[in-house]
């Protein structure tokens, strides 16, 4: 599913426009980006958690030379479902 089927389908569950569905989705990206970005956790009960983790730095290679490399350390966001989200 992409961004334009997720508005349509967010759109007729909760029987509004897409207009209004779309502008919903997207501040809902926009607040979860900046809190996140401020390294602060969002929970939704049901649903699941965005938090941000540290990924330490690693060698790798890179595979066309063979030559090995720093990877260096960084932030990346991670999601973990709720209970009410499992298949």
């Amino acid at each position: 599913m992409n961004k334009t089927q997720l508005v349509e389908a967010v759109a007729s569950k909760a029987k509004s426009t897409q207009k209004d569905a779309k502008a919903i989705l997207d501040a809902l990206y926009s607040v979860v980006g900046e809190t996140v970005a401020k390294g602060e956790s969002i929970i939704v009960t049901g649903f699941g958690t965005f938090s941000v983790s540290e990924r330490a730095a690693r060698t790798g290679r890179n595979p066309k030379t063979k030559e090995v490399i720093t990877i260096p350390a960084k932030k990346v966001v991670k999601f973990k479902p709720g209970k009410d989200l499992a298949l």
